[in-house]
This record gives structure tokens, sequence and C-alpha cells, in this order.
């Protein structure tokens, strides 16, 4: 049985979304989703407001969170070709639900502190690579860009701020020449691994899905078998970038494996030309 009434992942204002929290909770509804988590990255701060507004929607909502990780795996050149992909991104982001969290105020408070100090790094990351955009000729206001960020700080902020000022004509080409992994004005984020991250979700009465799996160049296979090892509950084979064959490959490679699957629209906002919902998955196997 296949059902298009989940969206998994998703994201606000609170991290690199375009869009306010009962705004995503709207669009939810108006592309029927039935059931919602809003996974913004490394922070909970739109949690109180999705519960909210999923109430007055009539939607059912998963709290939920993408945490920024270390590599789980070095990349595989010959799947990097195979998927026709330049790079493979260094890091790996590790979705995380919280379907009981609401009845369990002492798991609530144990992930939030944990969580907390990722969101507090972003922002030296942030002021460092400010000053080498300056150092580049290309000066840049920090509070300019704090004030498009919600509850965490990353490079699309930054990125726009780029836009804004005439260095580059869109975001993707502040990525692609200056900010993206890498290249001149990037700064690595303190990250924890996988593995510490999965140990504390489930220790907070969470579960585990690895986000996009296609950006990280590794056959599906050996990414399934990873994952069964270090304890992730499932992979997001239906996520809007996979085509077909990717999302049946990644299906089976989890099955073989006695993982779940999620899935995940990974909606930003509506300029990327896309809306949140339509993401048909196999029921039976579903992690949540």
């Amino acid at each position: 049985m296949w059902t298009q009434y989940y969206d998994l992942h998703s994201h606000s204002t609170n991290s690199d979304g375009e869009h306010s929290v009962d705004y995503v909770a709207k669009l939810m509804k108006d592309n029927e989703v039935k059931y919602w988590s809003l996974t913004d990255h490394d922070t909970i701060s739109g949690w109180k407001m999705a519960q909210q507004s999923a109430e007055q929607m009539g939607i059912n909502f998963i709290p939920g969170v993408e945490i920024t990780c270390e590599r789980g795996i070095e990349p595989d050149n010959d799947e990097l070709i195979r998927q026709n992909r330049e790079r493979a991104s260094k890091s790996w982001h590790l979705l995380a639900y919280f379907p009981g969290l609401k009845h369990n105020c002492e798991a609530a408070e144990l992930f939030a502190k944990w969580l907390e100090p990722l969101q507090n790094n972003r922002i030296p990351r942030m002021k460092k690579m400010i000053a080498k955009l300056a150092e580049l000729g290309m000066p840049v206001d920090y509070d300019e860009v704090a004030k498009k960020a919600g509850g965490s700080i990353g490079r699309p902020h930054l990125a726009q701020a780029m836009v804004e000022r005439g260095y580059v004509e869109t975001k993707s080409e502040a990525f692609e020449r200056w900010i993206g992994d890498g290249l001149p004005a990037h700064v690595a984020q303190p990250k924890p691994t996988i593995s510490e991250a999965v140990k504390m979700v489930k220790k907070s009465g969470g579960i585990t899905s690895l986000a996009h799996p296609l950006y990280y160049g590794i056959p599906s296979d050996k990414l399934a078998e990873y994952c069964r090892d270090v304890g992730i509950d499932s992979i997001e084979a239906f996520h809007r970038s996979h085509d077909d064959e990717y999302r049946f490959q990644l299906w089976q490679a989890c099955k073989g494996h006695n993982l779940e699957v999620s899935c995940g629209s990974d909606f930003h906002g509506q300029s990327y030309g896309h809306n949140p919902g339509k993401m048909a998955v196999p029921m039976n196997d579903l992690c949540i």
C-alpha cells in the first residue's frame, strides 16, 4: 500500500527556509499532507509554532530536526560518476523524529541541551566566513546576514546577502564560486559524528533517517549496510531529488538490511519551483 499523506522533511525561516512556520503548515495542508515534520537545520525553535499551526490546519505534526554531522564514509568516485555528480557533500545530514516527545519533557530538555552547541557554533563560523569574503573584496555585515536567519544561521543566508550586494547573481553562484565546501570563503562547521548523533537521538526517544543520500556518493547497498551497523533506523529513499530508479534501488537496499524508509520534499520555499507533499512512499516500510 502506498501513501502521499506524509512529508517528513521541510524547512522554515528558523533555518534556511523562505517561509514562516505557519505558512509552511498552510502549504502542507493545501497539498493534502496529513503527517508533517518540520526539520530545520540544527534547531528546534519552530516546534511550538508548528504544533499550533498543525492543530489549526487539522494535520498531524511530528517534531523533527536535521542534524549536520561529519561524513560517515568517504565517497566512492565510481558512484559519483554514475550519479553524474562532481563532488560529494563534506557533511552528512541526519533527520531525527520525536513522535512522542510532547509527552516526555525530560527527554525533550535533554535533546535541546545537546543541540544547543550546534546552533551556537554556527555564529563564529559565519563571522569567519564573512571575514574571508571581506579579504576577497566582498564585505558583508554580520547583522545583515543574521536578520535573514531565525533559530539557525547558515550559508544560504550569507548567499542571499551576497546576491543583494551584487557580488553574485544567484545564491547557487555564491555556493559554486565562493562559499561551497572547500571554496575560498568556506569555513568548516564543527559537527558531531553520525554515531554520536544517533546515540543522542535514541537516548531522547527519537527515530533517525539519513537525509538525501544522493548527495554522499555511496553505493546504495554499502550505504544501507553502514546505516544498519551504526544504528540508523531508516534512509530517506523517497526524496524530491531522487529519480524513480534510485528510489527503488535504495528501497530494496533498505529491505535487504532490515531498514525502513522515510520520505520528504525537503521543502525550502516556493521560489525554488516546488511545493511540499506529493511524496509517494510504501506505507509498510515507512519509519513513522
